[in-house]
């Protein structure tokens, strides 16, 4: 018994230790932008949702054209014959009917329910671009706080170098001690930041774990690096407007409702003609007499068919002008995210050729100077701020060039790189 304890007593610590290895070698998610947005495209409940719903469309469309189900009726009918010799006649029946609609009306229907079946993979693919945009902003923006991270981590660095330098010129009665207090109350400045930042941090992990349809608090890992832009010189305006009108699903959508209208349209102009109904029906089954016959409806109330033909204009004008002002709408936003990508490519770039270098050589005086003892701490610290800002700008300019390409994406309808 006591060799069976032991031997249970390895084997669960065995199982332990390979799911404890299992695990530490399974990374979180979140270092690339590709996988996330596989990720997403596999687990988002919303995404799922809108797939399933155009599966459903695909199935209406075969139900749309077909034939209605047959009618057979069965009759049994029993008579008395009021005779001296009175007896019992019996008499079986049985009549088959089809419902046959005019001819085209069943490929109209058809028709009608396919583009339905085309707006519903429109708008799951618009929901993708504008799920996929989110992901990709979410993305580029905890880049940046990671980035912005260290720039400040390497200013409190800077500020305990700062302190120790005018500790030793306070000991040496070389400058106040305010300048101590200075540089103590900037290093408390930048751990309030670091902790703005931490907060940020949280809230952007929670909204990707939501796109990606995860729990809130689900472990991600921190970006690796941001995606490659491509230069403002590579982007055509009118390429990518002409792009947007061939590729940009929501503009399909209306595309797709325009030709529902149309189709619309054309069965309602088909409902001035009458079905019809085919069968045959037995008048004897005992004898084995058959009859056939046919039913036609007599379509007698036009005014409220012509209402409906009125009806139906009236929704294809309505779709052709949600279709014009959709496809307006879109290559106005694509403009506007054209512009702001290129504004932000340019300010990247006069701050890296430009004011962060000049800030810089700024910071470098401005610490000799005071080392020197003919500059004041004050203008130590405005100089150390001004090449804080100037790195932050250059983020944030580096951040918003991603976000604006990511809505030139989602507006063009496809990846661009």
């Amino acid at each position: 018994m006591a060799v069976a304890g032991k031997t249970r007593l390895v084997a669960a610590a065995l199982v332990l230790a390979w799911g404890l290895t299992a695990q530490a070698g399974q990374t979180a998610p979140g270092a690339s932008l590709a996988e996330l947005l596989e990720l997403a495209r596999t687990a988002n409940p919303e995404f799922a949702a809108m797939r399933q719903e155009v599966s459903a469309a695909r199935e209406r469309t075969a139900m749309a054209g077909a034939l209605m189900d047959p009618k057979l009726r069965l009759e049994r009918m029993t008579a008395i014959e009021l005779m001296p010799e009175a007896r019992l006649a019996r008499m079986n029946r049985v009549q088959l009917m089809q419902d046959l609609p005019w001819f085209g009306k069943r490929e109209l229907k058809s028709d009608v329910a396919r583009f339905a079946t085309d707006t519903a993979a429109a708008q799951a693919n618009a929901a993708w671009n504008e799920l996929a945009a989110r992901i990709k902003a979410t993305y580029a923006e905890l880049e940046f706080v990671g980035r912005n991270e260290r720039v400040v981590r390497q200013v409190l660095d800077l500020m305990v170098g700062l302190e120790r330098i005018a500790l030793a010129r306070y000991t040496g009665g070389l400058a106040p001690q305010q300048d101590v207090i200075r540089a103590q109350v900037e290093q408390t400045a930048m751990k309030s930041e670091l902790l703005m930042i931490e907060r940020e941090r949280r809230m952007l992990q929670a909204r990707m774990n939501m796109l990606l349809g995860r729990e809130a608090n689900a472990p991600l890992a921190d970006p690796e690096q941001a995606r490659p832009l491509p230069a403002v010189a590579r982007l055509d305006a009118a390429a990518l407007a002409e792009r947007a009108r061939t590729n940009n699903p929501q503009i399909f959508a209306e595309d797709a409702r325009v030709r529902t209208a149309q189709s619309s349209r054309d069965l309602a102009l088909r409902n001035r003609y009458p079905d019809f109904s085919v069968g045959v029906r037995s008048s004897d089954l005992a004898i084995g007499k058959w009859e056939w016959m046919v039913e036609i409806n007599l379509p007698l109330q036009q005014s409220s068919r012509r209402a409906g033909e009125r009806e139906t204009e009236a929704m294809l004008a309505a779709a052709l002008a949600r279709r014009e002002a959709s496809a307006n709408q879109i290559l106005a936003e694509l403009a506007e995210r054209l512009a702001g990508f290129e504004f932000a490519q340019r300010s990247e770039a006069l701050t890296v050729n430009s004011l962060l270098p000049q800030t810089e050589m700024s910071l470098d005086s401005a610490l000799a100077g005071y080392e020197n003892g003919r500059v004041d701490f004050a203008t130590l610290l405005e100089a150390q701020r001004q090449v804080r800002q100037a790195r932050q700008r250059q983020l944030r300019s580096r951040a918003d060039a991603q976000l604006r390409f990511a809505e030139i994406e989602r507006l063009v309808g496809e990846e661009l790189q």
